[in-house]
């Protein structure tokens, strides 16, 4: 095949990002460190609007401590969608906690307010929605359902980095929030994660708990993990940092050729007043979705992928039978196509001829 294969994700490392690993080795201090502490100070003046950050060393980790640090244990349920990556769930699950899992709505593929309403029991203590694909989950809806009723509200913002709802960033809504800092998310680390929360109690137990429950050295105050973010992880992530709004912005770009161009396909929907960020471009193909995928792949050379075939309820790990018929939906028509920002225009325009012409024909 002639055409250079068109990845569906391509993380950006470059020289900078070299050059800050190599200055770390040659300091010799290589753990939890002042690379760190920077790299929390500077994303939160960057991405939350002066909210406290804690660096740890994945999303998931991020998601668990969140929930520990916020009082989530067992005995608790926390509800959550089914249509995301399994440590939404899991991060649940880990804490004793039940996770009970809600539809979607179709527009922007978050958390259905009615369906969730209509789960809440004595036994919930919070609501953890996903920011998914890059676009804000229905914040005003849930925050004033987990308001009225009494609940917390928890953030999981793995996949969006810089989106916004009304001019206020996501990740200062919730209790707390958890980004990813994953090699394909709209930044990396390398590995790691971000938690943000404007608690003061919140966020000292997050401290704790990523540090084997101690502030002082052998003066452990509670039983923690070692969730650490290295030094030379947290490195990578300040030079990323100081790019990822324009990486933003060529996504968003190169989202608006391809909604503009499509044809025969459903299109990603942006919501009033949100900002949209694309850590995925998700299109609907209502027919033969994964015929047209592998003819992407096979007649022009085009990567794409499904996020998600099988939603968290039907997992073997979770084996539940609630009917989410939204959810079934989605996880049978969604494709993600490539968006990111090393695209030229010339591999817009490819991405555009091949999904036209495989719709028109039917794939």
């Amino acid at each position: 095949m002639s055409q250079d294969f068109i990845p569906a994700a391509k993380p950006i490392i470059g020289d900078e990002e070299r050059a800050a690993v190599d200055a770390v080795l040659a300091s010799g201090m290589l753990a939890q460190g002042q690379q760190v502490a920077d790299f929390e100070r500077e994303f939160s003046e960057v991405l939350l609007d002066g909210r406290a950050a804690v660096a740890v060393n994945s999303g998931t980790s991020g998601l668990h401590l969140g929930l520990l640090a916020a009082g989530v244990g067992p005995g608790d349920e926390v509800i959550v969608p089914s249509f995301t990556f399994a440590a939404t769930g899991n991060s649940v699950a880990l804490t004793g906690a039940t996770p009970v899992f809600a539809d979607i709505e179709l527009d922007h593929y978050a958390l259905d307010v009615a369906h969730v309403e209509s789960l809440i029991t004595e036994q919930t203590k919070g609501i953890m929605p996903v920011h998914l694909y890059g676009h804000p989950f229905d914040v005003e809806g849930l925050g004033k359902l987990a308001a009225d009723r009494g609940l917390d509200l928890y953030e999981d913002a793995a996949q969006a980095h810089g989106a916004s709802v009304n001019g206020q960033k996501v990740g200062t809504f919730g209790t707390f929030a958890m980004f990813s800092l994953y090699p394909t998310k709209n930044m990396t680390s390398g590995e790691g994660g971000m938690v943000s929360t404007s608690d003061a109690a919140v966020e000292r137990n997050l401290r704790l708990l990523r540090n084997q429950g101690m502030e002082k050295q052998y003066e452990n105050e509670l039983i923690g993990f070692n969730a650490r973010m290295t030094d030379l992880h947290a490195a990578i992530g300040r030079v990323q940092l100081t790019k990822v709004l324009g990486w933003t912005a060529q996504r968003q770009a190169n989202a608006s050729f391809l909604t503009e161009n499509l044809a025969g396909v459903g299109t990603p929907k942006v919501g009033a007043g949100a900002v949209h960020v694309y850590h995925q471009y998700t299109i609907r193909v209502s027919e033969d979705r994964d015929g047209l995928a592998k003819a992407l792949r096979a007649e022009y050379n085009i990567g794409s992928g499904v996020y998600y075939p099988v939603p968290n309820h039907r997992l073997p790990s979770f084996n539940r039978t609630e009917d989410l018929p939204n959810t079934e939906t989605a996880a049978r028509e969604v494709l993600s196509l490539p968006v990111h920002p090393s695209l030229s225009q010339a591999d817009l325009e490819r991405i555009v001829d091949a999904v036209n012409t495989l719709a028109k024909a039917g794939s």
